[in-house]
């Protein structure tokens, strides 16, 4: 897996967000280099919802924050309407950070401790607008209800008072109220019970219905992902492994490393043979020192002698479906020849 190449992408002016050939990397001790991020590319169309996925440490979260530019890439591009953002000044990418908001992973700890709800999700509109403290708060008492919270018992109240799925509908409304089209979502239900977690989703719907919101939808729960998604891109230790719609994914995966991801989501069903069901073995490895050709090769069933020596390209294996596989379990297709 782990591969690179833009087979995959759409023509520019029928996405609303498209990245390529993304890198991040950050210094370690002994002048070696962690590589987050490893040249991956996907775009994302208006009003759509992006499912990413894989394991813990495969660069999801980095993803998404590079995406803001928080922190900026180390190379590649991120196009937003047109615009490169790695290419602007910072008066731009500040400009276009109202257009992109991001739901952060750990509900209660993204909330400040000290300050009251209501002039937590009323902080960005004191640097945006409008400055009129009393329209401020009917934007931010609007929001809140939009996310089922009470403004007037939350105005006055601090995050320790909340519960988790509460802190977490806060910070949905933060994330809200500067009326963004693009909102990065970090494993905003991973914290949550299962109850709360179906309530947030349902909410995240609802939300991208009614206001047109384009969704990034980062998890490591294949089953979440699968419900609110409408395609799914799997990444595997900094770089992007396969590429596909929701269905058709979860339906046909094409690659070993999404195979053994779907196999291992656990069945509600005791007359299940635990020990026939093929896992992922061994160990992430680190990506001080990934290893060379196909990043997967040293976990996959499948490995042969050029997965150590050539890093596979994203090819497809149907309609809008593509894989970075030298041995994909679906027959690669030429341009033009996937059926609709």
């Amino acid at each position: 897996m782990a591969g690179s190449g833009t087979a995959h992408l759409r023509p520019l002016d029928e996405v609303l967000l498209r990245v390529e050939d993304l890198v991040v990397e950050f210094p370690a001790k002994g002048g070696r280099v962690v590589h987050a991020v490893s040249g991956i590319s996907f775009d994302i169309a208006k009003g759509e919802t992006l499912g990413l996925v894989g394991e813990s440490g495969c660069g999801k979260s980095t993803t998404g924050r590079a995406i803001l530019q928080l922190p900026p890439p180390t190379s590649g591009s991120v196009v937003l309407h047109g615009e490169d953002l790695t290419k602007a000044d910072a008066s731009v990418v500040r400009s276009r950070r109202t257009d992109m908001q991001m739901i952060f992973q750990d509900p209660i700890s993204s909330l400040n401790p000290r300050r009251y709800i209501g002039d937590v999700v009323a902080e960005p509109l004191g640097v945006w607008g409008p400055k009129d403290r009393d329209e401020q708060w009917r934007i931010v008492a609007q929001t809140l209800e939009r996310v089922g919270i009470d403004p007037d018992l939350a105005r006055f109240k601090r995050p320790h008072e909340f519960s988790g799925g509460q802190c977490q509908r806060i910070s949905i409304a933060r994330a809200l109220v500067l009326d963004p089209e693009l909102i990065i979502c970090d494993e905003p239900v991973s914290a949550l019970d299962v109850s709360i977690q179906a309530q947030i989703l349902n909410l995240l719907e609802d939300l991208k219905r009614d206001s047109q919101l384009t969704l990034v939808f980062i998890a490591h729960d294949l089953a979440v992902v699968k419900n609110i998604s409408d395609r799914v891109a799997v990444m595997y230790l900094g770089k992007m492994c396969e590429i596909s719609e929701s269905d058709e994914l979860y339906a046909r995966p094409a690659h070993p490393y999404t195979s053994l991801l779907l196999g291992s989501v656990p069945e509600p069903d005791p007359s299940i043979d635990v020990s026939s069901i093929e896992v992922v073995e061994g160990e992430l490895p680190s990506p001080l020192a990934p290893p060379s050709g196909c990043r997967f090769r040293t976990r996959c069933p499948r490995v042969t002698d050029v997965c150590a020596t050539d890093e596979p390209l994203m090819r497809r294996v149907g309609d809008d479906h593509f894989v970075a596989c030298h041995h994909p379990l679906i027959t690669p297709v030429e341009v033009g020849q996937a059926t609709r």
